[in-house]
């Protein structure tokens, strides 16, 4: 496997790897309708607005794995509602009622990108999101992934860098400790680990 600069011709892997990684690293398509909504809001503005900080996993059978983000959250969101959001919401309107399943949670989630603006981006303004298919796991790709990732925002200057993590995700959060993130914030549903750069 080898790692390379995103494509635009890699969006649709892009979108296919957030969906079967998206329950915690298990795949989620079970749990929503529209298998691209998972995609829209985890995988789409980071490609639109950052390519340059997309970054591909890929074998003969194709990408296997990927890791995007951004180096400035803040600006993040304000590019998301400004250049992102305006194209999805006539076809993602959001729900007039509490959700009740995750593709409800994650219409939310859609409609609320100032979420990504907690009490550490002030320290840690780069985010980021990794996955992986089964075929690319432990075998040092993600380390190399998240290595390829921060030198490049290390590149740009940026002093510090965070992430969110599932609670269930005991498999994911081991592995961020493992390669040098510290747990800043935690509650019942998630926890946020960052690391200085």
């Amino acid at each position: 496997m080898f790692i390379r600069p995103y494509q635009p011709e890699d969006r649709d892997a892009i979108y296919d790897i957030c969906l079967r990684t998206g329950d915690s690293g298990e795949d989620a398509s079970a749990q929503f309708q529209d298998p691209h909504l998972l995609g829209h809001v985890y995988a789409g503005p980071y490609l639109l607005l950052c390519p340059d900080l997309a970054f591909v996993l890929a074998d003969e059978d194709g990408p296997a794995g990927y890791i995007i983000g951004t180096s400035d959250t803040v600006a993040f969101v304000a590019a998301y509602r400004r250049r992102w959001l305006p194209s999805l919401t006539a076809s993602y309107p959001l729900p007039d009622h509490p959700p009740t399943n995750r593709q409800e949670q994650t219409l939310e989630l859609l409609h609320h990108p100032e979420r990504m603006l907690n009490p550490d981006v002030a320290d840690y303004p780069a985010h980021l999101h990794i996955d992986l298919l089964p075929r690319a796991q432990g075998r040092g790709h993600g380390r190399a992934l998240m290595t390829t990732f921060l030198n490049a925002l290390r590149e740009r200057g940026v002093p510090g860098v965070h992430l969110g993590v599932g609670a269930a995700n005991l498999r994911a959060q081991a592995f961020y400790a493992k390669v040098g993130f510290h747990e800043l914030h935690r509650d019942q549903h998630s926890l946020r680990f960052g690391m200085r750069l």
